[in-house]
């Protein structure tokens, strides 16, 4: 039992030998919750449980190569950690656990995983929440000097090096904190019992996986992309954009615009809070979840 979540079970599930961590809690309609980097599925220790109060059931999993999952090699063309692959994970953890079909959350990079999950497995996703991205390949199709200086992190991880690794791991707690210094507008602070979580789980081996992560976004992921472009495929189940007021994404996109081009049903919302809103604004956050949530939820029923 994880002690910023206590009540919730540990469970797990396999798919092809990588064994993913979750912890589930509550009853009703299913919602996936999944984090962004440098995180755990610990991220969402204020949110998931204001959504158990608002009756649903919540499964907070640890992405491939984070957290409490297992961290597999990666490959010359880093497919094992490309948004594809991570989706199909949750989903057979999803299924697992007997939800065949559910709604997904995701923030930061669980975010790209969860636009993947509904582009790949319409079937399964009945809505989709992201929080504070825009899609990777409008990303990387507007980068201009505002985004390689509050983004560098992109470039930097993606490097096809093992530089990215040396430099981290020479002082791993100084680049875990950066990640979160200056991005925060205000509300409420984030918890150090939180970041020790993270720390905990940020070793090496979650290193070199997370930079697999970012070299899949900047290659393989974007050959995915944009097949999906060129087929004109688009999310078709409901999508929910929030996004920080102060944040990189909030300051520099038209988000709901965005959004509209890459999928049919959009409503979109912004969050006075910078990149973290989900710590930062928990109440506001899971409000607009759960009411998104209850729409879909009576929408299909109908």
């Amino acid at each position: 039992m994880n002690p910023l979540l206590p009540g919730l079970r540990r469970v797990e599930s396999s798919r092809d030998g990588v064994r993913i961590n979750a912890l589930v809690g509550g009853e009703g309609p299913a919602i996936l919750l999944l984090h962004g980097y440098p995180q755990t599925s610990a991220m969402w220790h204020r949110v998931a449980p204001e959504l158990v109060a608002a009756g649903h059931t919540v499964v907070l999993a640890d992405l491939r190569g984070y957290g409490d999952s297992d961290k597999p090699g990666d490959t010359p063309s880093h497919d094992p950690y490309s948004k594809r692959v991570m989706a199909a994970d949750q989903v057979s953890l999803m299924e697992s656990l007997g939800f065949p079909r559910f709604a997904v959350v995701g923030h930061d990079r669980g975010a790209r995983v969860a636009h993947r999950m509904a582009l790949d497995s319409p079937e399964r996703v009945r809505a989709v929440a992201v929080l504070d991205v825009v899609p990777t390949l409008h990303m990387f199709e507007n980068v201009d000097r505002a985004m390689a200086s509050d983004y560098f992190h992109w470039f930097f991880l993606s490097l096809e090096s093992e530089l990215p690794e040396r430099l981290i791991l020479a002082d791993t707690e100084a680049w875990l904190r950066s990640r979160f210094a200056g991005r925060h507008a205000g509300g409420r602070a984030l918890d150090e019992a939180a970041m020790a979580e993270y720390a905990r789980c940020f070793d090496p081996a979650t290193v070199r996986a997370s930079c697999a992560d970012y070299r899949a976004a900047a290659g393989i992921d974007l050959v995915h992309d944009r097949w999906d472009r060129d087929q004109g495929r688009r999310v078709e189940a409901p999508l929910l954009a929030l996004w920080g007021t102060h944040s990189y994404v909030g300051r520099n996109f038209d988000v709901p615009r965005v959004w509209t081009s890459h999928a049919s049903h959009v409503d979109a919302a912004a969050i006075a809070a910078d990149h973290y809103l989900c710590e930062e604004a928990p109440h506001e956050v899971a409000h607009a979840l759960a009411a998104f949530c209850r729409h879909t939820e009576s929408g299909e029923s109908r």
